[in-house]
């Protein structure tokens, strides 16, 4: 299993109490960007293209805690940037685990060896490493030699050391099918908990403007990739969501679901686009035109169907109805 019972407990007992209140717009993992600069310079990046004296600035551990506990979402992941560069990303850690928070610090593996003896393995701390294929394709992505062979020895390190350790890769245009299904087995041979993917999203501020999918390509890609699945694959996401990138289901964003605090505020509406800044986390969800968003409604998002805009509308459909429930357990079990 992908995700541990007490983190899938948790999270069923947060929505079903969401539900029993009457929210319709709640979050389920707040996306914590504690600063920009990086140590690689992926061309799909749109991150890293901000002036230096944006990419010097950081949160504070006390902003981090604060704005976790503002938004109350069961999940925190930590992107980008490379959070393993902060000086106090430890002691921020160990504030979101106190609070109980599942934190899945994403890191593309390149510190990890240096710093692991500065955290503690815990059930609710994951290291999410950025794998974007097999060593060919991973290294081409984040335009370096190298990168793929320094985060397999860190995560080998990471799980001989006991923390949970899981994947995510970004699917970018010209992927090859097989050989993501070829990287798929590689993962599980490591031994990570999960694996999470995600078609790659058109940052207007990224270097490299032609690797991203147009949704009907996305679509197309993983209904080749996700066919026939072996039983041995884990994947740390809903499994409606997986049928949505085949093709299989069809969903409206919720941006709302996955809302981004970083160092200029809450970002509008999401991860991805930046329409604005909210000072507080409940001027986000109140002021925000959600309206404007997702597929038909705003043409920056016609080719999105990334999963910080459309897991959490898979999460929503799983506990909003019985035939949503149901479904997520036959594509569990039966993954097609």
């Amino acid at each position: 299993m992908a995700v541990p019972l007490s983190q899938m407990a948790t999270v069923a007992r947060y929505v079903l109490t969401k539900k029993l209140k009457g929210e319709t717009r709640y979050p389920l993992v707040l996306m914590l960007e504690p600063l920009f600069r990086c140590n690689l310079a992926c061309a799909g990046c749109g991150k890293i293209q901000y002036p230096e004296h944006i990419l010097d600035r950081r949160l504070t551990p006390e902003q981090c805690w604060a704005a976790a506990e503002e938004c109350g979402a069961p999940i925190v992941s930590i992107p980008g940037g490379e959070p393993l560069i902060h000086p106090e990303m430890p002691e921020i850690v160990r504030g979101l685990v106190a609070r109980k928070k599942y934190v899945y610090l994403c890191t593309n593996g390149l510190l990890l060896e240096r710093k692991i003896h500065e955290y503690t393995p815990s059930k609710y701390l994951t290291f999410s490493i950025h794998m974007d294929g097999l060593r060919e394709e991973h290294d081409l992505a984040v335009c370096r030699e190298g990168v793929y062979d320094i985060a397999v020895r860190a995560i080998r390190t990471a799980l001989a050391r006991g923390f949970r350790v899981t994947t995510n890769t970004t699917v970018f245009n010209g992927a090859n099918p097989q050989r993501l299904r070829e990287f798929f087995d590689e993962m599980m041979q490591l031994g990570v908990e999960g694996m999470m993917i995600s078609p790659g999203y058109s940052y207007e501020k990224a270097p490299d403007q032609h690797g991203f999918l147009t949704r009907h390509r996305t679509q197309e890609l993983f209904a080749r990739l996700l066919a026939n699945r072996k039983r041995s694959w884990r994947f740390n996401q809903s499994p409606l969501f997986l049928e949505f990138l085949m093709g299989k289901r069809d969903y409206q964003c919720t941006p709302w679901g996955n809302p981004t605090y970083n160092i200029f505020g809450w970002q509008r509406p999401c991860y991805l686009l930046q329409d604005g800044y909210a000072e507080t986390f409940r001027e986000l969800m109140e002021e925000t035109n959600w309206d404007r968003y997702g597929t038909g409604r705003n043409p920056k998002c016609a080719d999105c169907m990334v999963h910080c805009g459309y897991e959490a509308s898979a999460v929503e459909e799983t506990f909003s109805s019985w035939s949503g429930f149901t479904g997520t357990v036959r594509a569990t079990l039966f993954p097609t």
